[in-house]
């Protein structure tokens, strides 16, 4: 019964139940209306069941859909008592999906301190047996929360990993969200340019998936059109947005006041103060009725903009003092340095309760997840005096900066990401005691213990036709992508040794760049290599 449809719950086991509550959980698409009533019918049923774990899930979705729909006066109990009982019954997944809430509606009241606070816990408490989709929209959430707190490099980090745990999982739906949000927080911190690229992506991901573009998908879109200048088209595209919405097409929320404000601002720039005045009055009425008090702080600002617009200063400068003088009351900057400073601990400790888990993430590559190159350096010598049988294979992305400079390195992170996953995949049968590492840039290591130089080669060579017969039309939209490859054995050095297997290697690869690019090179006799290298 996703997105709530008829609700038959009666001699439901609490099994059934379980699962019923879950496909409401995973799916965010649905008619609000209707997954509330199913979520008050899976209510009673839980009663009757006497299970208080069911309980909370079905009210917390009720508080969800009201969320979902701009309701937001009053829940703050609710999600309290269901906080109590989750923390209460170890429940860390009920707890996770607590917080996310509280962060949605601190959101929706512009309180940026508690938004970061409950969307850290809410990543915090998840494992990896938790939901795919809700590990996604998890990191979606904490990424906009530091994007709405400022640190935007933080929160492209986290849209990336939400973005890769998508494409892992197949969820296109989902993707397209994330990559909505993502541009619009480049729209907000002044990058339009990088905005139009995620929103590139966005509306080709789309189109590839045959998704429509729901109203809010359209918001951002106009809001980057104007940023742009585009302010006719912004206008079309806001007033398709809002057609659509009151059509009946279901958003996340209800985010009608900001499609009004953002229409309310592209007719100021056109000059039509009359609609942008009618426009920004109804997004007023409703911000009052929702207690949307952060949406009201831009319509207050909004209002002095377009009373300069019309020439009647006076009335700008009151408004301005109205919006200054709210803006005063939600700021609390002691309480955003607590917490900007506990994201901070969390970036050098998250998921880690133990020292060991600390060194752990020190030795990965934030991008990708794979071992770094300091790892490397540490474990690399024990490996090759236990084993001289050991082979190493330095992999390069061919032309990775033509991919940045013309595709964009967002794209070229994207390449990054998969390339790492096909390396890790194709090791995995090869040399499933080896490992993969990044180096830098766009250079990896494949290490393959107790490998013949000869059968390395072929193995990794393997791994190099599957990422050119990759599909890359999600990511560089079609551009091929191909690796070179240098292969060495530890024990072509003598003694054998770390630095002369590295080098080995790396001297196969500038090799195979040499001689086209796309190839694995091994065993070639010692060559000296030139002063300045001029291949990619």
């Amino acid at each position: 019964m996703v997105g709530g449809g008829p609700v038959n719950d009666v001699g439901m086991s609490a099994e059934e139940l379980s699962a019923a509550l879950l496909a409401l959980e995973v799916d965010r698409t649905g008619d609000p209306e209707a997954a509330h009533a199913a979520a008050v019918g899976y209510e009673k049923r839980a009663l009757a069941l006497g299970d208080e774990h069911l309980l909370m899930r079905a009210r917390l979705w009720q508080v969800a859909m009201r969320v979902r729909t701009g309701d937001v006066a009053g829940v703050d109990g609710q999600l309290g008592e269901i906080m109590d009982s989750a923390t209460r019954c170890g429940d860390r997944l009920l707890q996770a999906r607590t917080h996310i809430l509280f962060a949605t509606i601190r959101w929706i009241s512009g309180d940026a301190a508690k938004f970061l606070e409950h969307s850290l816990s809410g990543v915090e408490l998840l494992d990896d047996t938790a939901p795919a989709v809700l590990r996604i929209s998890h990191r979606v959430t904490l990424a906009d929360a530091l994007a709405f707190t400022g640190d935007m490099d933080s929160a492209r980090l986290r849209y990336r990993q939400a973005e890769s745990l998508a494409r892992e999982a197949n969820e296109w739906n989902r993707l397209v969200l994330l990559l909505n949000n993502w541009s619009y927080a480049e729209y907000k911190i002044g990058d339009f340019v990088r905005a139009g690229q995620v929103a590139h992506r966005m509306v080709d991901l789309a189109a590839t998936h045959d998704i429509e573009l729901v109203p809010g998908l359209l918001h951002t879109i106009g809001d980057i059109q104007a940023a742009n200048g585009e302010y006719a088209e912004a206008e079309r595209t806001l007033q398709t947005c809002l057609a659509r919405h009151e059509a009946g097409e279901v958003d996340e929320i209800n985010d009608l006041p900001y499609y009004l404000l953002s229409l309310a601002q592209v007719q100021r720039a056109l000059g039509a103060t009359d609609r942008a005045q009618d426009s920004l009055d109804a997004c007023r009425v409703l911000c009052t009725q929702s207690d949307q008090q952060g949406l009201l702080l831009r319509v207050h600002e909004e209002q002095a903009e377009l009373h300069a617009a019309r020439g009647d200063f006076a009335a700008a400068y009151a408004a301005q003092k109205t919006f200054r003088t709210a803006s005063e009351g939600l700021r609390s900057p002691s309480r955003e340095a607590q917490v900007l400073a506990r994201h901070v601990e969390f970036e050098t400790a998250e998921a880690r309760t133990a020292a060991e888990r600390f060194r752990e993430e020190a030795r990965r590559d934030p991008l990708t997840g794979l071992h770094n190159r300091r790892y490397v350096d540490e474990v690399l010598p024990a490996l090759i005096a236990a084993d001289p049988g050991l082979t190493v294979a330095i992999t390069d992305i061919d032309h990775f900066k033509k991919i940045n400079d013309e595709l964009s390195h967002d794209t070229g992170d994207q390449v990054l990401v998969q390339v790492a996953k096909l390396l890790e995949n194709g090791l995995a049968v090869a040399a499933p005691d080896g490992f993969v590492a990044r180096l830098g840039g766009e250079e990896f290591l494949l290490v393959l213990p107790a490998t013949p130089v000869a059968e390395a080669a072929a193995r990794v060579d393997g791994i190099r036709q599957a990422i050119s017969e990759h599909d890359w039309q999600g990511s560089t939209r079609g551009r091929s992508v191909t690796v070179s490859m240098g292969v060495a054995g530890a024990g072509e050095t003598s003694p054998p040794s770390p630095a002369g297997a590295m080098s080995t290697a790396d001297r196969n690869l500038y090799v195979a760049k040499r001689q086209g690019r796309n190839r694995v090179v091994a065993g070639l006799p010692p060559e000296p290599r030139p002063r300045a290298c001029d291949v990619d």
